[in-house]
């Protein structure tokens, strides 16, 4: 009985945590990504890059919702597009599409790994657009 009742305790939190997420086998690498409460609460690294993206004005090109307007919709292209493609993007830019290169900005530099887990959350539907604010 002591055995059956070691292996629920120890059950019980893995089937929560699946019946929680998404069900698939990327939500452990998305959980360590980002934490989201209700939507607009973002842990401080999130909440970093979303500051970066405000200060950058990439909604300029990549629209308010990040939707895309002259640039692509980032809520799309996070969907396929992976943390280092991602960062090399930003560093080098595409000059050719009209996006310059990041990697002379010391923000950049220092919360792009935010940044790209603000996007990231943004394309998995977990962040809605808007304001965001610390989980408390």
């Amino acid at each position: 009985m002591l055995r059956y009742a070691m292996a629920l305790l120890i059950t019980v939190p893995v089937i929560t945590a699946v019946v929680a997420g998404t069900g698939n086998s990327d939500q452990s690498a998305q959980s360590a990504l980002y934490t989201v409460k209700d939507g607009n609460k973002v842990d401080p690294k999130t909440l970093n890059g979303w500051r970066t993206w405000r200060a950058l004005a990439c909604e300029r090109c990549h629209g308010a919702e990040q939707e895309g307007l002259v640039g692509p919709s980032l809520v799309e292209a996070l969907k396929v597009l992976s943390k280092e493609d991602f960062h090399t993007t930003v560093m080098n830019g595409r000059p050719e599409k009209g996006m310059p290169p990041f990697n002379g900005s010391q923000m950049v530099q220092q919360n792009w790994e935010g940044l790209y887990a603000y996007l990231k959350g943004r394309s998995d539907g977990q962040i809605q657009p808007g304001h965001l604010y610390p989980i408390e």
